[in-house]
């Protein structure tokens, strides 16, 4: 539902930063309420009692009380895919499908982030670092603000000195314990040939993330999608999300938009199952009922490609007449040949 109880929105990780951003309404009853800010706290409730490992995936509208920016809204929708009883090799084909929805979207150069949280609280333990929630959320900025205010901000808590083991070649992170994971995952994309980048520092603003996590940045250090590793009911799990309008944006794809236009000529019946045929193979298209006058200066306008006309005569012959509106060409063919034809559109 969109409508949640404020309590289950914030149950788990009130301090959130995206959990204080939620929109928060009370209806007739007084009863305290909150709009999705996202899907994730949800799946405590939809995996209950399912099969493991559960394979699922939400697309819908979700509300953040925030200020309005470039690529900032209160209200998108995003798309969710998530994997309820995860190990690493789940996470790599969570990569996987990330990669392949941005390729075929067009989306290019983009760098895929990867560390673990457990590897970054090791760090902040061997430097005796304390306060490490606002540390690590501190952290998180570096690719945000420059590196002179976070460390500012981090002189704050005596923790300045973290910065610098952040810069060390990755051979350096080899020493400790929760880099294997790191090491293993990486080894894993490249069978698949997803390229990763190791990121020490990356933390991901939720604290709900508890092990492998990741970003996808633009070219231009603009973050596209993210995710990472979380427990629900004490099942490790991990998933990825998508904003689709940012998608969108991004996106070099040019939508196409042919369409197939059918001009019933006292032949509904027949119009009507030739339109079903043609949505099977995945050709959106219309019918016009007579007025074919009307009809083609319909197509012309929309700059339908293709019209198809079915009357008397067509119906006695078990053929279609077609018409290529850019050449003004028509041709009488079977329906198999009109299939075909047609199939060349997509």
């Amino acid at each position: 539902p969109i409508i949640e109880y404020e309590e289950f929105v914030k149950k788990d990780n009130p301090d959130d930063e995206a959990v204080s951003d939620t929109f928060k309404l009370t209806d007739k009853g007084k009863r305290k309420l909150a709009l999705r800010y996202e899907f994730t706290f949800q799946l405590k409730r939809m995996s209950k009692n399912k099969k493991l490992p559960l394979r699922i995936y939400n697309i819908g509208p979700v509300f953040r009380d925030e200020p309005v920016t470039g690529n900032r809204w209160r209200q998108f929708t995003q798309c969710d895919a998530d994997i309820i009883g995860a190990d690493l090799k789940d996470v790599a084909e969570i990569l996987k499908i990330t990669s392949e929805i941005l390729t075929k979207l067009k989306i290019k150069n983009f760098t895929i982030n990867i560390n673990n949280k457990k590897l970054l609280d090791e760090i902040l333990d061997e430097q005796k670092i304390s306060n490490k929630k606002q540390i690590v959320r501190e952290i998180d900025k570096l690719d945000k603000q420059p590196e002179s205010e976070v460390k500012k901000n981090l002189k704050k808590y005596n923790a300045e000195k973290i910065l610098e083991i952040f810069k060390k070649p990755e051979k350096y992170f080899e020493r400790y314990e929760n880099y294997k994971d790191i090491k293993e995952i990486r080894e894993i994309c490249r069978f698949l040939n997803i390229k990763t980048k190791f990121t020490p520092f990356l933390a991901r603003g939720l604290s709900y993330y508890n092990w492998i996590v990741f970003e996808i940045k633009s070219d231009i250090k603009e973050t596209i999608t993210a995710g990472g590793s979380y427990p629900i009911n004490g099942i490790q799990s991990t998933g990825i999300s998508f904003g689709l309008d940012r998608l969108e944006l991004l996106s070099k794809l040019t939508p196409s938009y042919k369409k197939i236009l059918i001009i019933s000529l006292d032949q509904d019946k027949k119009a009507v199952e030739l339109a079903g045929k043609i949505r099977k193979i995945e050709t959106p298209c219309q019918i016009f009922y007579n007025k074919p006058g009307k009809a083609l200066d319909y197509a012309n306008s929309c700059n339908i490609p293709l019209v198809i006309f079915i009357g008397d005569e067509e119906a006695k012959k078990k053929k279609y007449k077609l018409k290529n509106m850019n050449t003004g060409k028509e041709k009488l063919l079977s329906e198999n040949s009109l299939l075909k034809e047609i199939k060349k559109l997509n």
